[in-house]
């Protein structure tokens, strides 16, 4: 079955609740964030390798980092990295990756993937795409779902109905719907319901079937696609992604695009080890710590400090008396806050737009 498997990376984005150390030059997708020696779109594409052949991974970018990804992924095919000429959102990203994989193979399913989420279990995350690639051949959209070990309130979830089977050892069931990101007491409420999993953005589907969607849910986006597709690899393809990508309306998610109103959706709930590497708090969380419950990516030194995050290039960092605090520091720029304001990073952003000083953002 993996011989018409095609692991689809999404790795466009920039990261910016990373910042000062993911920017737009170097999105933290590109970036060593665990302290192992490879990037995490390197660990994406590691977790592959076992399950297909290099020239089955597509990694899907902006244009301007089709470079960066072809140095860092040199195994792939240079035709495997499509880029993105504009950002329209996953749904677009999603349909132009679909469009170069029905042109090389029409019996392909594609997996999508993200190249910026920890998995501590990739033979788990291999084990349930062989599955949910057999459970595609029947037609549906398939998503992964997380099985939640708190109630988080910063996923969205997933509602999980009747049982639909077992395929490749793992059990497979209906969604009922997709729930937006909810307060904490709607997310202790799904938890104790038992039937609900985070949504982690990773689909399985038919590439025809993903299309098919994609004419009844979005037919401006279809048309667009159909027009690409003839265009590929065509002296006037430049011309054609003028014409018809750059005119696609706003940044619409797969999720709000097509699955909410899809109407044959399966997940597979599986623990991945997986964790959203979406903020500083969250790789305060997950990476491992030293005796005092620090996290150092640095040369530092404390006193009485304990569940501290340290980052720094080759500065040594000194801290007294800190408890839960984020500490990064760039060759041009210092970030520093408690790690439960994790989330204002973005708020920092807005300032430092609104003051002029969008250089240290690039």
């Amino acid at each position: 079955m993996t011989s018409h498997l095609y692991p689809t990376i999404l790795a466009g984005g920039v990261g910016s609740r990373l910042w000062p150390r993911s920017r737009k030059s170097t999105p933290k997708q590109f970036l060593d964030l665990t302290g192992n020696g490879r990037s995490m779109l390197q660990e994406a594409c590691d977790r592959m390798t076992p399950l297909v052949p290099a020239d089955q991974i597509y990694v899907i970018t902006n244009a301007e980092y089709v470079d960066t990804v072809r140095a860092q992924l040199p195994e792939l095919p240079a035709e495997n990295i499509i880029g993105e000429p504009a950002a329209r959102g996953s749904a677009a990203a999603i349909g132009l990756a679909a469009i170069h994989l029905q042109k090389r193979d029409p019996d392909a399913v594609m997996a999508v993937l993200t190249a910026d989420h920890l998995i501590r279990k990739p033979e788990t995350l291999r084990q349930v795409l062989v599955g949910g690639a057999d459970l595609a051949q029947q037609g549906g959209l398939i998503t992964l779902g997380i099985e939640p070990s708190y109630p988080e309130t910063g996923y969205g979830y997933i509602e999980m109905g009747d049982w639909l089977g077992v395929y490749n050892d793992l059990t497979a069931r209906r969604v009922r719907r997709f729930r937006e990101k909810p307060d904490q007491a709607t997310a202790e409420a799904f938890i104790a319901a038992g039937n609900y999993a985070w949504n982690s953005g990773m689909f399985i589907w038919r590439v025809d079937v993903i299309m098919s969607e994609f004419q009844q849910q979005m037919p401006d986006l279809f048309a667009a696609l159909r027009q690409l597709a003839s265009a590929l690899d065509k002296p006037d393809e430049s011309e054609a992604f003028q014409r018809y990508w750059m005119p696609l309306q706003g940044n619409v998610t797969i999720d709000y695009g097509v699955m909410e109103r899809a109407q044959s959706v399966a997940v597979f709930p599986v623990d991945l080890g997986w964790d959203d590497i979406g903020s500083w708090a969250a790789l305060l969380e997950v990476l491992p710590k030293d005796v005092d419950g620090n996290v150092a990516h640095a040369r530092h030194l404390h006193h009485d400090s304990s569940n501290v995050l340290v980052y720094s290039n080759n500065r040594l960092i000194t801290t007294i008396g800190l408890r839960d605090m984020i500490v990064v520091d760039t060759h041009d720029a210092v970030l520093v806050m408690p790690a439960d304001r994790a989330q204002d990073v973005k708020k920092l952003i807005e300032a430092l737009r609104a003051d002029g000083l969008e250089h240290y953002l690039e």
